[in-house]
């Protein structure tokens, strides 16, 4: 019996594990597929990483070296080249690698940081046929970053997500052209610095409200055909246009790594395909939490610790006292809010909700209210579903709710 694994040995697993550790749980493992601990952190050598968390600029190497050295520094152990292949909703692991061959382990608490993955060409059905020269943005950056290789020097980006962003202006740091970045939503996906200093900075065009309708080429990509499309995001042909280029990157959204979720018959959340969690990110499954990428996606890797810390605390309490659950209220948003994490309250105590929304409004309150009484209003001058917003609630307005709704007034 092991008190706490932790699945996943990125920024979001090292900060659980640490958090854990420093409230006093010794017997604690984490357990990473990759050969070293870091995650997709490793791959990202741009800065802009620690200014919430540390306070200063990072490279993502140097903020996951931060929780590694921690790590390190306090003794708890982690097994790298492991995959795990299953989690019981009993909290038992099979998990396997070279060393020990597959293995199970039975935990008293679990905490699921496995993190998110990136949509494939596969699932945008882009009519054309299969050459090479295709590749999601994040396969792109490790390519570049990591293996030394350029995937081709004539660049359309499809999608404006911040790896695509990101990837932009790598690409055209190292040679590239990168004659556009396409965009369906009639608004980026993300954040306002990265367009600023990925694209503008670099005069690369941001065309919103357009996709790639068709690919060309057949032993190698020689170009993507680009068309604006309608309200309904459907192509309009009279706008078609033809771009020659030898790569396509694809950034069109991240997935949560849920099978293993899934697995553990943890109820999961139709928006985020993440976990349905509580304030201390636990599960429905008494003793299982969920935190980082693979509860929700973040826009900031400070976010991705900061929630990592509540998990790991969390799990920590949980095995010292069990369950202290003494409410619960769900928490409802209004579809101009997309959706909130936590999605449950089971404790009456101070806490944050994350949420994302559905547009880009303008001149706006964000509203809560308990059973219908208005507990909390804040104004906004602008939201957009590229950054994640948040909001404090106080522990005393929370006492009896059996539900709470939060609200964007226009």
């Amino acid at each position: 019996m092991t008190d706490l694994v932790i699945i996943g040995g990125g920024p979001a697993g090292m900060s659980a594990a640490i958090a854990a550790y420093e409230s006093g749980i010794r017997d604690i493992l984490i357990l990473e597929r990759d050969v070293k601990l870091g995650g997709i952190l490793q791959q990202c050598i741009h800065n802009g990483f620690g200014l919430h968390k540390f306070g200063e600029e990072l490279t993502g190497p140097e903020y996951a070296w931060r929780y590694e050295e921690k790590v390190r520094e306090y003794g708890i152990p982690f097994k790298t080249g492991t995959m795990v292949l299953d989690i019981t909703k009993d909290k038992i692991i099979t998990a396997t690698n070279e060393e020990d061959g597959i293995f199970t382990i039975e935990a008293k608490a679990i905490v699921l940081a496995m993190g998110c993955r990136e949509r494939s060409k596969g699932a945008l059905n882009i009519a054309g046929s299969r050459p090479a020269g295709i590749y999601s943005a994040g396969t792109a950056q490790k390519f570049v970053n990591m293996k030394g290789y350029m995937p081709g020097k004539s660049v359309v980006i499809l999608g404006s997500g911040d790896i695509g962003l990101i990837m932009a202006r790598r690409m055209t740091l190292e040679g590239a052209e990168v004659k556009a970045v396409c965009e369906l939503m009639p608004y980026s996906g993300g954040l306002a610095r990265n367009i600023e200093q990925c694209l503008n900075d670099f005069n690369i065009p941001l065309k919103l409200s357009h996709t790639v309708v068709e690919i060309h080429g057949k032993e190698r990509l020689e170009g993507v055909t680009i068309a604006q499309v309608d309200e309904k995001r459907k192509p309009i042909d009279s706008t078609r246009e033809f771009i020659a280029c030898d790569t396509l990157l694809l950034s069109v959204g991240l997935i949560p790594e849920n099978e293993l979720t899934k697995a553990a018959e943890v109820d999961l959340d139709r928006i985020t395909n993440g976990a349905v969690v509580d304030q201390d990110r636990q599960t429905q499954k008494e003793g299982i939490f969920a935190c980082g990428n693979v509860l929700h996606v973040h826009d900031l890797v400070d976010f991705v610790s900061e929630e990592a810390e509540i998990a790991g605390k969390s799990a920590a309490n949980y095995i010292k006292s069990g369950a202290q659950n003494d409410m619960d209220a769900v928490i409802k948003t209004d579809g101009k809010i997309r959706y909130s994490v936590p999605q449950r309250i089971t404790t009456k105590k101070d806490i944050t909700v994350y949420f994302r929304v559905s547009d880009v409004f303008k001149n706006v309150k964000i509203n809560v209210y308990k059973d219908g009484e208005q507990i909390y209003s804040k104004k906004k001058i602008k939201v957009a579903p590229g950054e994640m917003e948040s909001i404090k609630l106080a522990g005393e307005k929370l006492d009896g709710a059996k539900e709470l709704s939060l609200e964007l007034e226009l």
